[in-house]
This record gives structure tokens, sequence and C-alpha cells, in this order.
């Protein structure tokens, strides 16, 4: 067969899932079944149940997958996270990344990963630290909004063409939109920043009693207030990822840069 021809039926294959997917999307009773799926999960805490390359990941499966599509389509040269809690997921991205540069074949300049927490455990730092992938990975301690913590993080991203950005540390309203403000203008055209968590919006108030978060201050409203602003303008919620996703942390959260 031509190799034209492996490209249409290809192109008509990508047209389905595309229709599949906002078919899911439109489906209220799925919807629904998703959420009461994801919130039944969470009381067995779910997402604790996962590793990736032997570190505690804390995200749920399609979540994971999500990320990885976006890091094969937009080909970020650096990656900048908020949150690090036992390091999965700085080991995760730092493993994409590398699989891209071995796809391209780069070898200058390795494509990163920007870590940013708060505290910084000592035996997650150790544990990130002894892993093999570490030596693509720039951790950050302190408050994500401080201006020092951000002018390092700025120090590390210069010169990158292609910058991904993904929030997950403090989950208030305040906190995620300080976020939002700070870290989207690193965020480069046609790349995202993926806002997690942002169910929290539509879970039970009773999950959160001992949290300064819950429904009405929690990285959605943030989101919404955020999309809402000038800076907010130049980015749209993936719409098509979260309705094939169907389970995802992230409804709303998957904001695509488009100039």
């Amino acid at each position: 067969m031509a190799k034209q021809d492996y490209a249409a039926q290809h192109q008509v294959f990508r047209e389905e899932c595309v229709e599949n997917a906002k078919g899911a999307g439109a489906d209220a009773e799925l919807q629904a079944k998703s959420l009461d799926w994801l919130v039944h999960s969470c009381r067995h805490k779910y997402s604790y149940n996962f590793t990736w390359l032997g570190r505690p990941i804390i995200q749920y499966p399609q979540d994971i997958v999500a990320l990885q599509e976006l890091v094969w389509t937009v080909k970020p040269d650096v990656i900048i996270e908020t949150g690090i809690a036992h390091g999965g997921s700085l080991i995760l991205n730092a493993s994409l990344l590398a699989l891209l540069d071995l796809c391209e074949g780069r070898v200058d300049a390795p494509r990163r990963v920007i870590g940013v927490d708060i505290e910084i455990r000592p035996h997650n730092r150790a544990a990130i630290e002894e892993h093999p992938l570490f030596s693509r990975i720039s951790l950050i301690e302190g408050s994500s909004i401080a201006g020092n913590v951000l002018e390092q993080v700025r120090r590390e991203a210069a010169g990158c063409e292609r910058v991904l950005v993904i929030l997950d540390s403090n989950h208030t309203h305040e906190h995620v939109l300080s976020e939002l403000e700070l870290y989207s203008p690193l965020v480069t055209p046609g790349s995202y920043c993926v806002v997690f968590d942002t169910v929290v919006e539509d879970m039970p108030t009773e999950f959160f009693p001992d949290r300064p978060w819950g429904p009405g201050d929690n990285p959605k409203t943030a989101v919404h207030a955020f999309l809402k602003s000038a800076a907010g303008q130049v980015f749209e919620i993936d719409q098509a990822m979260q309705d094939k996703l169907l389970i995802t942390v992230a409804p709303d959260g998957f904001l695509k840069r488009l100039v």
C-alpha cells in the first residue's frame, strides 16, 4: 500500500476518534457516571496506587496518558511543574522528554524538567536525586509564587523555545490564580498550562475536612477567573481532551495557549 494511502487511512481514523470523543462529551449520563466513579474511587485513594519508573506518581492513569500526548504534540524544551510530592510526575516528564530527544537524535541541550515545591522532604529528594533520570531535573524549594522562586524558574527556562507548565501545588483559588498569573506568560504559543485537581469543584464538600480548599475555592474556580482576565484571553480550554478522557482530575484544566 502506498504511503499516501496509509496517511489517508490514518486521517480517517483520527477523524473518527474526534467524533467519538465529541459523542462522549455530549453524553450527560456517561459524564455523570464517570464523575461518580472518580468520586467513589477517591474514597479508596485510587490515585495513590501507581508508580512511574519506581516513584509514586499520585495521578489517574488517564491523566498520565494525556500528559504523554501533550508532550509528544508540543515537544517542549522544558516542563515547569509546581508540586513535587514523591517525584513520580517529575520522573514521568523527564522520561517523556528523554524519549523525545532519543527519537530526534538530540544530544546538545537535552530537554529538562523544573520542579518546584514549598517543601521537598529529605527522603523524597534523596530518591529523586538517586534516580537515573535526575540529570534532566532541577529541583527548586520554596513557594511557587515567591518572587525569588519565580526568578530561579525563569533563569532555568531562559532560551527555551517551547515551554509547558503544570500546576499541581496548593489548590486554593487564591494560590492557583496567582500561579496562573505568574506562570502563564512562560507558556509558549501552541503549548499548554495544565491545572490539576480542578475536579475539587465537582466533589462533595466532606472530602476536604482538613484542607483550605473545597467546592467554591479551588483550581477550577481559579481557572475560570483567570480566563476572564486579560492574561487569560490567549488561552482556551481544550474541551476535546477532557471529552475523550472522561475520567480526569483536571476538567477545564487543560489550557492551550493560542498566541
